[in-house]
């Protein structure tokens, strides 16, 4: 009779422990998971993208790989640029980045770790990818990977070190292992030539920095807090000119559906940017604007 309540008293308890090693808490598991966010613009349609997760996976099978994007314009090192600025202050320090746009690939370019002011660790070409965060986060040492230890083999593919230079080494980074150690400090790298926003006493000068598609506005270089400083709030009319065209004038609203359908507007966008927009059309292709094309706001 004794024995029996002991076992009565008992079995809440074994219940409970059991749930607790079968169902470890969210913040213990991932504690234990590393995380590597994974860009290319390899696209979906072969097999590139699995054979890189394969390598990365074979090193370190605990890791979460996120999929920033594949389908970064082909090429596209500007847009690469943008993608890792805008995604890199939602994750924590310790994060590893792992950036593929590589059309010098095989070439004499190095292939770079590079860690930020807040901890984050990028693997990417010397291409100009790390610009703009860099001057987002900022840089406090880099190094080149030369270590032939890092490698997935010894002998290098001259056209996909994604597999064989870049995915290995972010995952290793990503289980733990010591960065300084796949080679020397560089001292310098390769930055895109985008110019800074530059507020004088008549004028807010930026740069169009890309196309969002499939909507045709213009993600720009220039941060919406600058409006304030030309005197502009919303619902006034902002004089902008782009490159040697002639002025618009645009109304300044909070979102689309403020303006007329197929009309022209300036807002402030969801990553606090300013940008151009027309109201389910497409602004860059009515007004012929690029990439890389220079704006200028006039002062109200």
């Amino acid at each position: 009779m004794r024995l029996a309540c002991h076992l009565v008293l008992l079995l809440p308890l074994l219940a409970a422990a059991r749930a607790e090693a079968v169902e470890p808490s969210p913040s213990a598991a991932s504690s234990t998971q590393p995380t590597l966010i994974f860009m290319t613009d390899f696209g979906q349609r072969d097999d590139s993208v699995a054979i890189c997760k394969g390598v990365m996976l074979s090193l370190e099978p605990r890791l979460r790989i996120v999929d920033l994007s594949h389908d970064v314009e082909p090429y596209s090192v500007l847009d690469g640029a943008r993608f890792l600025a805008g995604t890199a202050p939602y994750y924590p320090a310790g994060t590893v980045f792992v950036t593929v746009i590589d059309p010098g690939v095989g070439s004499e370019r190095q292939a770079l770790v590079m860690k930020t002011k807040r901890g984050q660790l990028f693997v990417l070409p010397d291409n100009g990818l790390i610009t703009l965060v860099e001057r987002q986060e900022g840089i406090t040492e880099a190094r080149a990977i030369t270590h032939p230890a890092w490698h997935h083999t010894p002998e290098l593919s001259s056209t996909f070190h994604g597999r064989d230079v870049f995915a290995p080494v972010g995952a290793r980074l990503a289980r733990g292992d010591d960065w300084t150690q796949v080679g020397p400090v560089v001292k310098d790298w390769k930055r895109l030539g985008i110019p800074e926003p530059r507020l004088s006493d008549t004028a807010l000068q930026g740069t169009v920095l890309a196309i969002e598609h499939p909507y045709g506005n213009l993600v720009t270089n220039t941060n919406g807090a600058l409006l304030a400083k030309l005197g502009y709030q919303r619902g006034d009319t902002v004089r902008v000119t782009f490159g040697k065209g002639r002025e618009l004038r645009l109304p300044f609203v909070s979102t689309f559906s403020d303006v007329p359908k197929l009309k022209p507007l300036l807002y402030v966008d969801s990553r606090g940017r300013v940008a151009f927009a027309v109201n389910q059309g497409h602004f860059a292709r009515e007004h012929d604007i690029q990439p890389l094309t220079p704006f200028a706001l006039r002062r109200k």
